[in-house]
């Protein structure tokens, strides 16, 4: 009971924290060249699809 919790408040931290991560990056940080700009939306982008799977793995194991 208490691994499924902390599993979904894992996911639903590192979607979170992908999405706030390229939120910073478009509108906050306009002193990094663009290249690296792109790579760290890039990383967000993992990290929300990270979480996306992840949360439909755990769907599909409470079925």
């Amino acid at each position: 009971m208490w691994q499924r919790g902390l599993n979904w408040a894992a996911v639903v931290l590192v979607g979170l924290f992908g999405l706030m991560w390229v939120g910073v990056v478009i509108y906050a940080d306009l002193g990094s060249p663009l290249w690296m700009r792109v790579v760290q939306v890039v990383f967000g982008v993992l990290l929300f699809g990270w979480a996306v799977r992840k949360a439909f793995q755990l769907i599909s194991r409470a079925i």
